[in-house]
């Protein structure tokens, strides 16, 4: 590696070092370098454990445990310096034993990861965030035999690469990283290089077999999903027509949500929302600003009891600070749209309450436009309590 000197039109080697000779440690230094930025290994990977030693009759402990965006666990083991010439089978028993790991578990033990970092964020919340707001309820997670396994360290030595290239043929899943230490003027630099397998080849090397296999079980757990809902949506928007002044010109989906205008205003929508476990109606503030949304959130507080007075119930306020948009909603617990026995008390729940919504927040909606027009360039808004357009 070399520092490019655009001045003196030359290139400085940089020196190569080795972790121990920097006194960089497995445990206190990479594996904290790569929990705090798991992206540096070529991919979005959330990381859900550190030591993690929950095995039943073992005192074994993984380095890192990790969710890919597929739902795949995904086992990350640091060597430093040398490989070592055991590190695949114990990287094998590691993801043997997670093999067996349940949704919840998977859960609980993310959950208390966050806890021991001193983070009080639902670990539900953060996975449904990382799957692309995929509701928990739906979240796949640790499918068999799709568990993973990233090697790290400076070198490897040739028992590893051969017994890694020849798993592979297996349909197992692994990776292999060298990161290589490099020193100039005392300042470190850090490579890490894909080397199994060779990234512009990473997917011909995949097995087709296991890929096609993948890809039909996929298909037919989200050809079903799909055939339900679409059903679903179409007898709720066949029963709609007429009673709402929303859905009216909607489509049948595929997805777990329904998006309707009727607020007249961009980025704000009703939504009517099913899981296997609620449904719900929403008024969804999803500008591209988050700080319009918080705003305009805000707006809509000031009426909180004249919305809950008119709507007839206690509402959902999510101003969601750490999220891009807000919502209100109000939700039907305890129903799961895959039992068609539900659907006419989940149906009769959406409509009656989405108009409610709508007419509830109505009244409203001129303020919002108010406040859009005379923001200022930075966005700050004059949140002043006024009676509204009825």
């Amino acid at each position: 590696m070399y520092l490019i000197n655009k001045e003196t039109n030359s290139i400085q080697p940089l020196v190569k070092r080795t972790f121990t000779a920097l006194g960089i440690k497995e445990r206190a230094h990479l594996q904290e370098w790569i929990a705090d930025n798991p992206s540096a290994l070529g991919e979005e990977l959330l990381i859900i454990q550190k030591e993690f030693s929950g095995f039943l009759e073992t005192y074994e402990r993984l380095d890192l445990l990790a969710l890919d965006k597929a739902g795949n666990l995904v086992v990350i083991e640091n060597k430093l310096d040398d490989s070592g010439k055991d590190v695949t089978w114990q990287a094998l028993k590691y993801a043997a034993y997670c093999s067996s790991l349940t949704k919840d578990q998977i859960e609980e033990i993310f959950q208390s990861y966050l806890t021991s970092k001193g983070n009080s964020k639902s670990a539900t919340l953060l996975l449904s965030e990382f799957f692309d707001r995929t509701d928990y309820s739906e979240i796949n997670l640790n499918k068999g035999g799709t568990q993973r396994i990233i090697f790290i360290a400076a070198n490897f030595r040739k028992e590893v690469t051969a017994t890694v290239l020849w798993l592979m043929r297996f349909n197992i899943q692994l990776k292999c990283f060298k990161a290589t230490p490099f020193e100039l003027n005392e300042q470190l630099f850090l490579t890490l290089d894909q080397i199994i397998p060779i990234k512009d080849a990473q997917d011909y090397m995949i097995s087709m077999a296991s890929k096609a296999q993948e890809e039909v079980r996929t298909e037919e757990e989200a050809k079903n999903r799909h055939r339900v809902r679409l059903a679903f949506w179409g007898q709720l928007l066949s029963k709609i027509k007429g009673q709402s002044s929303l859905f009216q010109n909607s489509s049948a989906t595929k997805d777990h949500w329904l998006v309707a205008g009727g607020a007249n205003i961009s980025g704000i929508s009703y939504q009517l929302v099913i899981t296997m476990n609620y449904a719900c109606v929403l008024l969804y503030l999803g500008r591209s600003s988050a700080e319009e949304n918080k705003k305009l959130f805000d707006v809509l507080s000031q009426y909180r009891n004249e919305i809950e007075k008119s709507f007839g119930s206690p509402l959902n306020w999510e101003r969601a600070d750490d999220q891009k948009s807000s919502r209100i909603s109000f939700a039907l617990q305890h129903v799961n749209y895959f039992n068609e026995e539900d659907w006419t008390q989940i149906i009769n729940f959406l409509i009656k309450n989405i108009n409610l919504l709508e007419a509830s927040i109505r009244p409203y909606l001129a303020e919002l436009k108010k406040q859009l027009k005379h923001s200022d360039i930075d966005g700050e808004f004059e949140i002043a309590k006024t009676e509204p357009q009825l």
